[in-house]
Order: C-alpha cells, then sequence, then structure tokens
C-alpha cells in the first residue's frame, strides 16, 4: 500500500471516529436533518474503516507468524508456515476487498436511465440499424426485468428510427448501460442494396442517469441575510410607516428576493421564504439539464463511422467492442439481447482502470 493510500485511510479513520462521537451528543439528535446526514456518512465509511482496522491486524499477525520461522523447534516452525500460508491468503483477499471498497462509486448506477439511439452516417440503413439496437436494448431490459418508455420517436423512412428516445426503468439501469454510450457501426449487406455489396454505417447511442426529483427545497437559516425596510407606497394612509418589506439574501447563491406586498412583515417574509425556495429549486433543475447536456456532448461525438466503441460485423457474425479488444463470435445471440459478456467484461475493466488510478494517486 502507497504512502498516499495510507493517509487517505487513516483520515477516513479519524473521521468515522470523530462522527460516531457527533451521532451521541444531544445537540445532534435534536436535529434530524443533521443526524440523518452523519447516519448516513458513518454507514458508507464504516465498512472501509472495518477492513482496514482488518487488514492492519492481519499484518501484526502475520508479522508475527513469520518470526516463528525461525525457531529452533520444527514442529513450531512446521505450525507457523501453515499459518503464515493462512494469515496471507487472508490478507490479499482483505486487501483486494479494501481496494473494491476505495473505488469511487456513481452515485446513478443504482438508479433508472434515459436510451437515446439516434441514425447516424448511413441514411435509410443507419436508421434501420438503429431500430435493431433498440429491439436489442429492449429485450436486454426484458431480460433483467426492467421496464421501458418510449418518450420520443421519428421513424426512418424505410424502417427502424431517425431517433428514439425511451425510459429504462429498474435496478442498477445505468450502472449496467452506460458503458453502451458512443458511435455503435454496422457492416452488412442492406435489404436495399441489388448489388450485394457490403456497406457501413453508424449510429450514435446515448445513456443518461434520471436525476431524481426534488421535493423540496431545505433553507439553514445560517444561509440567510435578512433585512427589512420600509415598503415604498402611493402616499396617503396606505404609505407603511413600519419596516414591514423584507429582503432575503440565499448567502452560498448569492440569490436575492424581495417582498414588500403586504403590510404585515411575517407575511411577506413567508412570501420571500416561499419565492426564495421557488428560486433555488429552479437553480438546481438548471444545473441538472446543464450537467446532463455536457454528459450528452461528452457521449455522443460527431456520429462518424471513424469514432466507433463497437462493430457489428454480419457476414463474419461477430461483434468487436474496440474499448477492450473484445470479439465474439455470437451476433445473433448479442442482437437478440444477450449483452451480458459484453457488459460485465465492461465492467470489469473499468473497474481496473479506477484501481489503478488509485494505486497511483
Amino acid at each position: 500500500m502507497n504512502k498516499s493510500l495510507q493517509t487517505k485511510l487513516e483520515l477516513l479513520l479519524e473521521r468515522y471516529e470523530e462522527v460516531g462521537a457527533l451521532l451521541g451528543e444531544a445537540e445532534i439528535l435534536a436535529d434530524q436533518r443533521r443526524f440523518r446526514a452523519l447516519s448516513q456518512e458513518y454507514a458508507e465509511i464504516e465498512p472501509v474503516v472495518l477492513c482496514f482496522r482488518r487488514l492492519e491486524a492481519g499484518a501484526d499477525a502475520l508479522q508475527g507468524a513469520r518470526q516463528l520461522l525461525a525457531d529452533k523447534d520444527r514442529e513450531i516452525r512446521d505450525l507457523a508456515a501453515v499459518e503464515v500460508a493462512s494469515l496471507q491468503q487472508q490478507l490479499d483477499a482483505d486487501n483486494n476487498t479494501l481496494q473494491q471498497l476505495l473505488v469511487p462509486k456513481d452515485p446513478h448506477d443504482g438508479g433508472n436511465a434515459f436510451l437515446e439511439v439516434r441514425a447516424g452516417t448511413g441514411g435509410d440503413e443507419a436508421a434501420i440499424f438503429a431500430g435493431d439496437l433498440f429491439r436489442m436494448y429492449s429485450r436486454y431490459a426484458e431480460m433483467q426485468h426492467w421496464t421501458m418508455e418510449i418518450l420520443i420517436e421519428r421513424p426512418g423512412e424505410q424502417g427502424g428510427f431517425k431517433e428514439i428516445i425511451a425510459r429504462v426503468k429498474g435496478k442498477d439501469v445505468y450502472g449496467k448501460m452506460k458503458f453502451e454510450s458512443g458511435i455503435h457501426r454496422v457492416q452488412r449487406i442492406p435489404q436495399t442494396e441489388s448489388q450485394g455489396r457490403i456497406h457501413t454505417s453508424a449510429c450514435t447511442v446515448v445513456l443518461l442517469p434520471e436525476i431524481d426529483t426534488i421535493d423540496a427545497i431545505e433553507i439553514e437559516k445560517s444561509d440567510l441575510r435578512v433585512d427589512t425596510y420600509r415598503a415604498s407606497g402611493a402616499g396617503g394612509q396606505h404609505v407603511n410607516k413600519t419596516d414591514s418589506a423584507v429582503r432575503l439574501t440565499h448567502l452560498p447563491t448569492g440569490l436575492v428576493v424581495e417582498c414588500q406586498d403586504e403590510r404585515s412583515q411575517h407575511k411577506n417574509r413567508a412570501r420571500a421564504m416561499s419565492l426564495l425556495a421557488a428560486k433555488l429549486l429552479d437553480k438546481s433543475r438548471t444545473e441538472q439539464r446543464t450537467e446532463q447536456a455536457e454528459t450528452r456532448r461528452n457521449l455522443v461525438g460527431s456520429g462518424d463511422r471513424s469514432e466507433k466503441i463497437r462493430t457489428y460485423n454480419f457476414p463474419a457474425g461477430r461483434v468487436t467492442d474496440h474499448r477492450i479488444n473484445l470479439t465474439l463470435h455470437r451476433l445473433p445471440q448479442i442482437m437478440s439481447g444477450d449483452l451480458g459478456a459484453i457488459i460485465e467484461q465492461l465492467a470489469v475493466e473499468h473497474q481496473a482502470d479506477l484501481l489503478r488510478c488509485l494505486d497511483t494517486a
């Protein structure tokens, strides 16, 4: 284990003990929102800390057992050798578990996703292939016991789709399907080809996580600056002679709202709070849409054949995923929705990449 990773784990251990102590304080117990947040953090850290402690205890035990290998008594040496082998095996297993626990997790992996399939270069054949891909994903979804709801579809002139967008609902949808994003290329003889020539066409596939709906916006009192002032009016009996108007400034975002419609400061404050909550909700949703649009730009590419992630070669009956150099001669089964072998291998390679980044951090 490198020094950087060791330092991170020690800091994590300190935080674990700190959060554990905070959860026992009366002030935290009285604040349900903070209590829930700390409880969630504690639950997320705990498996890592317990594994790290087990790893440290195992390393100490292994060191002790190795010292016994030099004992004068042969029987003790033999017992120590068995113990060393067993402890080393457990240590390797715990080390692997710890690395898996430390790999950053995408918070969207367990949720639903939006599937977008669009015809790229290749004209009518690309649209037909887009239809084939969508059927492939539909059948894979059925095998996973997911449900699929079509949101937008633009049929191709000769069949298939110029564009089709669906919501896929179920457990771990995004986590399993996110690696499908990219350019999918097909090589085959189109139905409209009279000369029997093989054509190459392409489609773009995009998977986007479904963002959870924000049901409510909680505003901390410490995040607010409240200013009161005398409301302006037309004069006469309607002139407000008290500081009933309210201006709220949300310090973390800089959002400012004002209300002076009511003569009561209490009512103006309530309206201003409602307006601020609406503005914060709108800001959050706008940021989500911006993030999703950026994800789409990163994933889609131009739709050109050269930007392929996978090729479906019908004459040879094979599928090749170019990212991991995986070729399977199971084209009919894959087009029927049997994507498990490809998706699992992509997930394994992704996990390995994350572990390599962790080791060099």
